[in-house]
């Protein structure tokens, strides 16, 4: 080992004693510093160790970045185990080349190829190109910024065997990621995504190729056209018919939704839309939106898109996350858009859309009782009542994250799918491909606006009218970040406190039980436990003495954070007045949320 080099990782070891630098890190470091692979990053860290930017080190190299739901994502840094870099996202890529070439020896071996508007998304996905088609990969590449399902559509019908997709999705500005999928047009579910990972982890030499030479030698096919006109026509296989009759307003929050959103909904004759013009530029710094984190899911998003609006007499706000694999709504509270407007939250637009796609169907006559719809865990119970009113299946015994829906399709049969939704805002219908999809939840939220608007109610209304038909139902999500090393300990001990310490009551209601996913038992309070079918996961479910009344918890499998889904319910006969059950409900929430954020500070 050079001089040089041991000086730099000596310096590291006293940060250790010091305080400054975890030993995970120096572990890491010392790994980047003195293996070959690394070589063309050791004199940027070496800087960093004599500008004494520990904090800095230890975010990059205190762990080495996992697959989670979403692929493997984080903050952008040039060098680091722990961040988007070059050597990060060419490992994805050769460690997905080495597994597909392991389990399909013979070949030929084809990968699809797309990316959003996020700094270094088109870079990232021309290195992937290039080290996938030197190893011996052909490349069907989207020359622009297109969608995530649009990316999982190319997949299947370019017959691939995988598919990466550039894009961190909702995060801040200061992230990327690769979303790895499989030949089915889904993301990586076992076992394929812990062979990938542990290939990843294997990883020493990055075969790469030049890629305007892949592309000048065929090996490289660029196909935005072709797949753009090929999804368009599977949208419009999955379109209903009705009233058109709604002025609309879309925001791509700066990212890549403009084209296929925009295409689709005057294509079905929805010509009075409008692209809201500040958050129209496609930009990965998401300079206009609040926070600068493009996140449907965050009602703020909605109010600079409101004001306007009621200048305007729009009927209905769209927008979609910076991949477009979400959708997010907000309508006035009346027929009047001059009047109050309020955002629906996850929840709602998964009841909404799911009253108005069974509907669309009973009337076609194409429900039987193998038809089915598919949720998870952490999505509104109001489904279920929704499904068993239509005489469909409810599939809702899934983990988080659009995958395992997906996976169901598979297991149970796409033919008879009429339905997928998560409470993140994640949609999707038909069969052509294997992700939520912001473009076709866009046109399913308009056509519901449309015909709601010709029956002479609003939405808002509709969505009060299923409530009193079906019981009130009201969810909050409550995250918590955690960063860095110190936040990923606290988040273990909080999931080991919630195992072994739960809280008694929560929101004034007795918890009678919990429900840990973890070694699928529900636990009571005396210490006996039973049996409880489902999948294993870090997910633990506190039930409490009144129904439909419980909380979820469950680290992030993305981002830094663990999450609380919380839910409440009236029943139908309690459940006639919606002012009087929405305050008594948001007082029960306000309840939960305090007392799991009192537990959370305790740790």
């Amino acid at each position: 080992m050079a001089a040089e080099t041991q000086s730099v990782i000596d310096k590291a070891r006293t940060a250790v004693d010091a305080g400054d630098l975890t030993p995970s890190a120096l572990e890491n470091l010392e790994c980047w510093m003195t293996q070959s692979r690394y070589s063309q990053y050791v004199d940027q860290i070496a800087q960093h160790v004599e500008d004494g930017k520990w904090k800095e080190l230890d975010d990059v190299f205190w762990t080495v970045i996992p697959f989670g739901t979403g692929g493997r994502r984080g903050m952008m840094y040039p060098f680091g185990s722990n961040a988007i870099n070059e050597r990060t996202i060419g490992e994805s890529a050769q460690g997905l080349a080495d597994y597909v070439k392991e389990i399909k020896p013979d070949g030929p071996w084809k990968l699809a190829i797309a990316y959003d508007t996020r700094h270094r998304s088109r870079e990232f996905a021309e290195l992937c190109a290039s080290v996938m088609v030197a190893n011996g990969f052909e490349v069907y590449f989207i020359d622009d910024y297109r969608s995530t399902p649009e990316l999982s559509f190319l997949i299947r019908y370019k017959q691939c065997d995988c598919g990466i997709m550039v894009t961190a999705s909702h995060n801040p500005p200061s992230d990327n990621a690769v979303k790895v999928y499989w030949s089915s047009g889904a993301q990586l579910i076992p076992p394929h995504d812990k062979a990938v990972i542990e290939k990843v982890g294997k990883v020493d030499e990055i075969a790469k190729v030049d890629f305007e030479q892949a592309v000048a030698d065929n090996k490289v096919h660029m196909v935005r056209e072709e797949t753009d006109a090929a999804l368009l026509k599977e949208h419009l296989n999955v379109s209903f018919d009705g009233p058109r009759d709604l002025k609309v307003i879309y925001s791509p929050l700066h990212g890549v939704g403009e084209f296929n959103v925009k295409t689709l909904l005057e294509t079905v004759g929805f010509g009075d839309l409008e692209i809201y013009g500040p958050h129209r530029e496609p930009s990965g710094d998401f300079p206009n939106v609040p926070g600068h984190v493009s996140n449907p899911e965050n009602a703020a998003v909605f109010d600079a898109i409101i004001d306007h609006a009621k200048t305007t007499g729009a009927e209905l706000i769209l927008a979609s996350d910076p991949d477009c694999d979400r959708m997010g709504a907000a309508a006035p509270l009346t027929l009047d858009p001059t009047g109050p407007w309020k955002t629906f939250n996850g929840n709602q637009l998964c009841a909404l859309l799911a009253d108005f796609i069974l509907s669309k169907h009973k009337s076609a006559g194409t429900l039987t009782p193998d038809s089915y719809i598919v949720t998870t865990l952490v999505t509104t119970r109001l489904l279920r009542r929704i499904s068993a009113e239509y005489g469909v299946r409810c599939l809702d015994n899934n983990l988080v994250g659009f995958k395992w829906i997906c996976s169901v399709m598979d297991i149970e049969g796409p033919e008879k799918f009429l339905y997928g939704t998560e409470e993140s805002h994640g949609f999707l219908v038909g069969q052509y491909c294997r992700d939520k999809d912001g473009a076709i939840a866009c046109l399913l939220m308009t056509q519901l606006a449309a015909e709601v608007k010709a029956a002479g109610i609003s939405l808002h209304d509709h969505l009060a009218a299923i409530y009193k038909k079906h019981g009130f139902h009201a969810e909050r999500l409550v995250n918590i970040r955690m960063e860095g090393s110190d936040g990923m300990k606290k988040m273990q001990d909080l999931m080991n406190r919630f195992r072994t310490s739960p809280p008694e009551t929560l929101g004034g209601l007795n918890v009678t039980s919990i429900i840990d996913y973890q070694d699928n038992q529900r636990k009571f309070h005396d210490g006996s436990q039973e049996p409880v079918a489902g999948p294993s996961s870090n997910l633990i479910i506190f039930e409490t003495d009144v129904d439909g009344n419980y909380v979820a918890a469950r680290p992030s499998g993305t981002e830094p954070k663990i999450k609380f889904y919380m839910f409440t319910y009236l029943p139908p006969e309690s459940s006639s007045d919606p002012a009087a059950c929405q305050a008594e409900l948001s007082s029960r929430l306000d309840g939960f949320a305090a007392d799991m954020q009192t537990f959370a500070d305790n740790v």
